[in-house]
């Protein structure tokens, strides 16, 4: 499922697609908010997502082979709920 998918989806509950786009599109906004602002976003049933910190390290050219830093970044981490794998 995409994006469009999802809009699909959601636009058979709500009735109009442009009520569809605004509802997906004010969830997901809300959800980048909260993690850009290193908080952690819970959804009941579905799982949860959260920022961490990745390291430095070295990292290699594929061509050359040669070894380049690879600096700090931040990426975001999902944990799937109990409920969304069935166990």
């Amino acid at each position: 499922m995409n994006k469009a998918d999802l809009i699909r989806a959601v636009s058979r509950v709500l009735g109009t697609r442009s009520d569809s786009v605004r509802a997906i599109e004010a969830t997901f906004e809300s959800m980048r908010n909260s993690l850009r602002s290193g908080e952690k976003v819970v959804l009941s049933g579905f799982g949860s997502f959260r920022v961490k910190m990745r390291k430095a390290r070295k990292g290699r050219n594929p061509k050359t082979g040669q070894e380049v830093p690879v600096p700090p970044r931040r990426a975001v981490r999902f944990k799937a709920s109990k409920e969304l794998l069935g166990q």
